[in-house]
């Protein structure tokens, strides 16, 4: 890939299960990063995000259930996910590896790591380009041979409290990180205590107290070695304050970089971050990283409806209510009577008549009776539920359970037995034969007190933050703009979906072209557009011309505009012809350099040789141009008639011996 140079393969590292007590019991039995997010495995988007970021060589460290994180990449490379196609991914293991700082310690060990690398939890969720920030770090490290990482945040908009939240206080100048403080899930702070000699040794210092921290970076080779020199670096908070308390003894600086507002970026670290981001991927916030888009396969899997309904093509639904935000798995099946809302169903579950299920979130093979009710809870996959079940306010139902009829629940953890590991003695309570409520005190909500200094306080293994009702405030995402801004949002959708459309395969064909892509990918990625947008024919073969023509090479051309059209076209060529093919689709093409004529002055120049050059590599017939021209106005195409007046002559002069040779034939 040349995005970064041309010799340097860029690496990366995903850390593998992270939060394991938050995702119990789910994570009893599986690795946190192949928990299903909108029926797409966590690790999935993650090698999706590092893939469109033109990395090469990506190592996932796994300790935990090692050898399911190895059959799932092995499944991904055998079916050609979309990141094996340009991605060598390989898994390591360290089983006696406990917390974030022995893995990295035995990445070091290991001495796989060449240079600088993107570093992020298999959990977190990102559309973010690294390629800037990876090249942003290489000039840092230039200047200052002891920075060690910079490190990677979002700026959130509500205040709700999840646990990744952050306050830092940064130099402006050089964006160093100064101070770093993760702030408490009760929201308690009435003041931060910020060091004085930040402020007296820095002339130009921003804090920023609304930041999300999604657990990625750009690492330096020295990053690997400050954790195996200090053993006390347990996680990346202990990293991030070791390196501010002893800057100097340590020779080691931290950068900061803060993601465009456009960018989307989220730890999924509890339960709540799991609703939180389930519903910025259907409400397509994380684009292209969204159900109809194929994250993993190359086929498309749902067909995209208005208010944020996706429907596989074998889902049964008839008769059924879906009201908003709703994403329906292959094989679904679900009785009449029933009502879905906010909510995600995985692969053949089953839901009988008069079920109403809001903000759940189903696993595979699930089987709901008739008459039961699901609001703000996780089901594990082939779990049955019996009749006029309520479950709610947070409820996790692990996988393989059997709840009985009339089972009522509320903020209850459910699992298929009543403990897994040795020594472990949880209090329980049974429902079934394979259900037990589970009761472990590690997970009740621990209070502090007002006054309360400890950092710690309301951290993981503390509080799990369940599944909840959320502030009208946050229906919008982190990502919609304040009530201060402008009503135009411009990370938000724009009212015009063919703008949309034409946005998307421009950034998908120039994508295609830098990284030489297979046009079939492509073509998948346009339909997928398509569909999302609800484009007609005649849009997308006219959208898909000027996103041709509107690509950097051709725009900003310098040089002789018609090599650069012959470069674009020897690589994206099979693209055009796959929607140019008829002759009203050949009138479609012309249409869209019209607008192309009026927009790049060096096409405008050389018109009747551009439309001469598609003519000669049949990219259009005679007929089709001349078709064309009969439909151009006089007065509003006036220059265009007197540029292609020559061409139009040639052409019909060369119709005109055609139909004479034919006559003499006869």
């Amino acid at each position: 890939m040349d995005h970064f140079g041309k010799k340097e393969v860029i690496q990366a590292i995903l850390i593998a299960d992270n939060n394991v007590e938050n995702f119990k019991p789910l994570s009893d039995d599986d690795s946190t990063a192949l928990i299903p997010l909108v029926n797409v495995c966590m690790l999935d988007y993650a090698l999706e995000a590092l893939n469109r970021s033109g990395i090469e060589e990506v190592f996932v460290f796994a300790s935990l259930h090692l050898q399911s994180v190895r059959d799932h990449i092995k499944k991904g490379i055998a079916s050609l996910s979309s990141w094996s196609v340009n991605m060598t991914v390989t898994v390591i293991g360290g089983e006696a590896c406990q917390s974030f700082g022995d893995a990295m310690r035995e990445l070091d060990s290991k001495a796989l790591i060449r240079g600088n690398f993107v570093i992020l939890g298999a959990d977190t969720v990102t559309n973010a380009d690294f390629r800037p920030i990876f090249e942003q770090h290489k000039k840092t490290v230039k200047y200052d041979k002891g920075a060690a990482a910079t490190l990677i945040f979002k700026e959130a908009e509500n205040q709700l409290r999840t646990g990744n939240e952050i306050m830092i206080a940064l130099d402006t100048q050089n964006n160093r990180l100064h101070h770093h403080q993760r702030l408490r899930l009760n929201g308690k702070e009435s003041n931060f205590e910020i060091p004085l000699e930040v402020f007296m040794h820095n002339s130009q210092v921003a804090l920023h107290h609304n930041l999300l921290d999604p657990q990625m970076a750009i690492g330096s080779p020295s990053m690997l070695s400050l954790f195996s020199d200090n053993f006390d670096f347990e996680t990346r908070d202990d990293f991030v304050k070791g390196i501010l308390i002893n800057e100097e003894i340590l020779d080691s600086r931290i950068y900061v970089s803060l993601l465009p507002r456009e960018q989307y970026a989220r730890k999924v670290n509890n339960w709540l971050t799991y609703q939180i981001v389930s519903n910025d991927i259907i409400g397509r916030w994380t684009y292209p990283l969204v159900p109809d888009m194929g994250v993993v396969g190359l086929t498309q899997q749902y067909i995209f409806l208005k208010n944020n309904i996706y429907k596989s093509p074998t889902a049964n639904m008839s008769k059924v209510q879906l009201h908003e935000n709703v994403v329906a798995h292959a094989g679904c099946a679900v009785g009449p009577g029933s009502s879905l809302n906010n909510c995600v169903l995985g692969q053949n579950v089953k839901i009988g008549q008069n079920c109403y299920i809001s903000n759940a979130y189903v696993l595979d093979d699930v089987v709901i009776a008739d008459n039961s009710s699901l609001e703000f809870c996780v089901v594990g996959a082939k779990t049955t539920i019996g009749s006029k079940t309520k479950l709610k306010d947070g409820c996790v139902v692990g996988k393989g359970c059997v709840l009985p009829a009339n089972t009522n629940l509320s903020n209850a953890i459910v699992a298929s037995s009543p403990g897994n590991k040795e020594g472990e003695t949880p209090s329980f309570k049974k429902l079934g034969d394979k259900a037990f409520l589970i009761t472990q005190q590690d997970n009740d909500v621990v209070a502090a007190s007002e006054d309360e200094d400890n950092d710690d306080i309301l951290q993981i293994g503390k509080t799990v933050p369940k599944m909840m009702r959320l502030p009208i405030k946050y229906e919008e995402s982190d990502y919609s703009s304040s009530s201060d801004e402008d009503e135009s949002r411009p990370c938000s959708p724009l009212p015009d979906d063919t703008n949309i459309f034409l946005s998307e395969v421009i950034d998908s064909l120039s994508r295609g072209f830098q990284e030489k892509s297979n046009p079939d990918f492509l073509i998948l990625e346009i339909n997928s557009s398509r569909y999302a947008y609800n484009m007609s024919l005649k849009e997308v073969n006219f959208n898909v011309v000027k996103a041709i023509f509107s690509l950097p090479t051709i725009k900003e051309s310098t040089g002789n505009i018609l090599v650069d059209i012959n470069a674009v076209l020897k690589q994206l060529g099979p693209v055009m012809t796959n929607y140019i093919k008829s002759e009203d689709a050949m009138v479609d093409c012309l249409k869209a350099l019209e607008d192309i004529y009026l927009e790049n002055d060096k096409v405008r120049e050389k018109i009747s040789q551009v439309i001469h050059y598609l003519y000669d590599k049949d990219f259009v017939s005679e007929e089709a141009i001349l078709a064309w021209h009969e439909e151009l106005d006089l007065e509003l195409h006036a220059s265009l008639h007197k540029s292609l007046q020559k061409l139009i002559e040639w052409l019909q002069q060369s119709s005109d011996e055609d139909e004479d040779e034919e006559d003499e034939s006869d």
